[in-house]
């Protein structure tokens, strides 16, 4: 499974499937309700999540939950430029999670190393060129729109196709914009645009997406559909956004088993226990004659 992951030209290369830690330097996330709004407790948090585990960092300033209005470029800058500037001067992997090609360049100037921009460049027309010239990987997000209504916009015949589709000529625009393609790394953007029925498909087809030939990141975590599938019954409450990280740790082992390149994730030990556990059954890959030792002696140990 591990060649199925691929690399990311300009990141380091690990051996398993990678976590991105996520700090919102919001104070409107879904998932945190702006606890690391302050730039030192964002700064703090995201050296913890690198201490529990985390590979790359992915810092943000603007909330793209469902409805979410757009921050104004002032600042999203204010609060996203010096977080990325003192992770980076600690020895993070920062990504910068954005829209805006100037908050990209910024960011990047400050020692981010990933652009993700959730619209794969959809929302500002310089972000391409931005990213082109900066020469650092790119993450290409499937997109319908903005948040304030992307709800209306999840309609599909067939949503892994459309969506393998919608990719395909997302990643087209971008390689044609001058970004290299072994820097683009693609997302099939769970809970943009789509329901629960939508995004579960998706993480049960990842082999579909893989057909486009770039590592895959994954994003399920504390999202709707989890908190659908973890309400059961039609009409039962979903738990809050911080109860489902047990139900993410369980995505992140499936997607990595799966070939995915990295998740993103808020809660980080438990993605970073599952996906080295998916690792190590993915590397266990004994000779029969082995293995058939192994359960005799398991057997008669009993």
């Amino acid at each position: 499974m591990s060649t199925l992951r691929g690399r990311v030209a300009g990141l380091p290369d690990w051996d398993r499937c990678a976590v991105m830690g996520v700090v919102n330097v919001t104070p409107d996330s879904f998932s945190d309700g702006g606890e690391w709004f302050d730039t030192e407790l964002a700064v703090k948090h995201g050296l913890d999540l690198v201490a529990q585990g985390a590979d790359l960092v992915d810092v943000g300033g603007e909330s793209t939950r469902p409805g979410a209005a757009r921050v104004d470029e002032a600042e999203e800058l204010r609060r996203v430029v010096p977080v990325v500037r003192e992770l980076s001067a600690a020895g993070a992997v920062v990504s910068v999670d954005t829209m805006r090609a100037s908050v990209a360049e910024q960011a990047v100037a400050a020692g981010a190393r990933l652009v993700n921009d959730v619209s794969a460049g959809g929302a500002d027309p310089a972000m391409i060129p931005v990213v082109a010239a900066s020469r650092v990987p790119f993450v290409v997000m499937h997109w319908r729109g903005q948040s304030i209504d992307m709800n209306n916009r999840a309609v599909y015949g067939d949503v892994v196709r459309e969506v393998v589709d919608e990719l395909g000529q997302s990643m087209e625009r971008a390689v044609s914009g001058g970004i290299d393609p072994e820097r683009i790394v693609i997302d099939p953007g769970l809970g943009f645009a789509k329901q629960a029925g939508h995004d579960l498909a998706l993480v049960a087809q990842l082999a579909r997406l893989r057909a486009l030939g770039r590592p895959l990141l994954v994003a399920a975590s504390r999202k709707r559909f989890l908190g659908r599938v973890l309400a059961g019954g039609a009409g039962a409450a979903p738990p809050p956004a911080r109860e489902r990280d047990a139900a993410t740790a369980a995505v992140s082992a499936i997607v990595a088993r799966e070939g995915a390149w990295a998740v993103r994730v808020h809660e980080v030990r438990a993605s970073a226990d599952a996906v080295r556990v998916a690792r190590a059954v993915e590397a266990a890959t004994a000779p029969a004659d082995d293995v058939s030792g192994t359960t005799a002696n398991a057997t008669g140990a009993v």
